[in-house]
């Protein structure tokens, strides 16, 4: 099933080249396609909606919104080593929640999200003016722009949850100089809602290799129940039970269940997962930005994985983090040994052989040049020692690795929706059974002992545990009342740091933007 579906999308993008500006709002699209030669099939569809998912592409590059994700949670964090990695505090200030709104992966994150949406919007503009000159069958086209709006509401999922307050933008006919003006985190909310409620009955409930790496039916249901999971946070009132409807549609339809093998998730030839309901489908040549091992692994770690370009050395999680492991947890893995997959590298590394120990001629380390990756970081800057903090290891980097993986990354995996209607539950009566059965399958397969009782503390570490570096542990801390409290290498904060700044540049360039308190 592996990327088929995307060679078909790409291979058909040649028909309709859009340019990806943010600005040039009066492209007429429609005048580059002969509609009595294309959109008669399901498949000239599937190709025009390429650009659309193409977007995706950049989510695992560094210095984007995922990166930005993880460095503001405390899972993860990038420490200044000495000359390397200050980049102009951006990365001190996100794991600090002391955002700057002139910060690079702010502009980054926004123009990234935005894009996404951009896109969608020519994308429907296109459908729609084909529509409305009959040259396109409005049957057809329906669960094509069902798909469209659908996928929208993704990125403005992603949007209501780091930046909160951003302007609502579903058109594409628009004027040269419009410039939206910022809505409420709760008009943002409702205006997610309303489009997933309309679109995604809309889509297709095919669970398939034609459907793989598609927005079908039960994505469309996982953004719904990610949305009134964290309807408290993202407009003041709880909705509970329309997250476990939405949770239940996913378990119910008997398409998707645990792996066995945790780490088959994230293997290189990962898209036979049972797991996935939505995923991005990365390829080393075709697909790239799954940047991963240059991110986080040492200079050295090229001989462990006779990988083709060195490492950044960058990337890292916390001691705390990596000890809410226990010992015997699969997901952790076992320091020192490589050939075992872990979540984490720790502990001595190896050349490719698993026999030599890497050596650093340049450490700083006080253990020596033998490259050892503790989970102890000496200081957040500005002279954090070379080896400090575990590496993540959670997506597999196959032996002679590109910059560029293969692996696919999951956006919606069944773990999570399981995790996902269990909170709910318990949210709703602390004493839920089932809700604790639904948390002790993911321990079953952890290799821990279950829990007796579910509380919020034992609940947060275990989707942490879960999910780590799946892009969903700032917006866990959020919704348990965890973010603004002091933690390792990061200050109390106020409540307004728990939503991003919007970018100065933006500011600047549009008057009806407003600055998210706190900035």
């Amino acid at each position: 099933m592996k990327k088929y579906w995307f060679k078909a999308l790409l291979a058909g993008l040649f028909v309709i080249a859009f340019n990806q500006s943010c600005s040039d709002l009066k492209e007429t699209l429609y005048d580059q396609v002969k509609s009595d030669e294309f959109f008669k099939s399901d498949d000239e569809f599937i190709a025009a909606l390429g650009a659309a998912y193409t977007n995706l592409y950049g989510f695992e590059n560094h210095g984007n919104y995922m990166a930005l994700q993880e460095i503001s949670s405390d899972e993860a964090m990038i420490p200044q080593r000495g000359g390397d990695w200050y980049d102009g505090g951006q990365w001190l200030n996100a794991h600090r929640a002391e955002f700057n709104p002139q910060d690079e992966n702010l502009k980054n994150a926004w123009n990234f999200l935005f894009g996404g949406v951009n896109t969608c919007n020519r994308l429907i503009f296109q459908f729609n003016k084909l529509i409305s000159e009959g040259a396109v069958d409005p049957a057809l086209a329906t669960p094509f722009l069902s798909e469209l709006r659908t996928l929208r509401a993704l990125w403005y999922l992603w949007l209501v949850d780091s930046f909160g307050n951003v302007p609502v933008v579903d058109r594409f006919d628009v004027a040269a100089d419009f410039k939206p003006a910022t809505k409420t985190r709760a008009e943002v909310y409702a205006f997610i809602e309303k489009e997933l409620n309309e679109s995604v009955p809309n889509l297709p409930k095919k669970v398939d290799g034609s459907t793989y790496a598609r927005i079908n039916y039960y994505t469309g249901k996982a953004i719904q129940a990610k949305l009134y999971l964290n309807a408290q946070v993202y407009k003041g009132a709880p909705e509970f039970d329309k997250a476990i409807a939405a949770a239940d549609e996913i378990i119910n339809s008997g398409n998707y269940s645990l792996e066995s093998n945790y780490f088959s998730n994230f293997n290189t030839d990962n898209s036979g997962s049972k797991e996935f309901i939505f995923a991005i489908p990365y390829d080393k040549v075709n697909a790239q930005g799954f940047n991963l091992p240059q991110m986080t692994l040492h200079y050295t770690s090229q001989q462990t994985f006779n990988l083709t370009d060195q490492p950044w050395n960058g990337y890292c999680s916390l001691a705390e983090f990596y000890n809410s492991y226990q010992d015997g947890d699969v997901r952790k893995g076992v320091s020192g040994n490589q050939a075992i997959r872990g979540n984490f590298l720790a502990g001595k590394q190896f050349q490719s052989n698993g026999k030599d120990q890497l050596q650093d001629p340049s450490a700083d380390d006080s253990d020596g040049v033998g490259v050892v990756f503790t989970p102890e970081i000496n200081a957040h800057f500005p002279n954090c020692q070379r080896q400090a903090g575990v590496r993540i290891g959670k997506f597999e980097f196959a032996n002679k690795a590109t910059p560029n993986l293969s692996n696919d990354f999951p956006i919606f995996r069944y773990a999570d929706i399981l995790l996902v209607k269990a909170e709910a539950l318990w949210r709703k009566s602390a004493g839920d059974v089932s809700a604790l059965a639904l948390v002790n399958q993911i321990r079953t397969r952890a290799g821990v002992a279950a829990f007796t009782s579910l509380t919020a503390d034992n609940l947060l570490a275990e989707r942490g545990r879960e999910m780590f570096f799946e892009a969903w542990r700032r917006s866990d801390l959020v919704r348990f009342g965890k973010y603004d409290a002091q933690r390792q290498w990061k200050p109390a904060s106020q409540p307004c740091k728990q939503v991003w700044p919007i970018p100065r540049s933006q500011i600047d360039a549009n008057s009806n933007l407003k600055q998210n308190p706190c900035y």
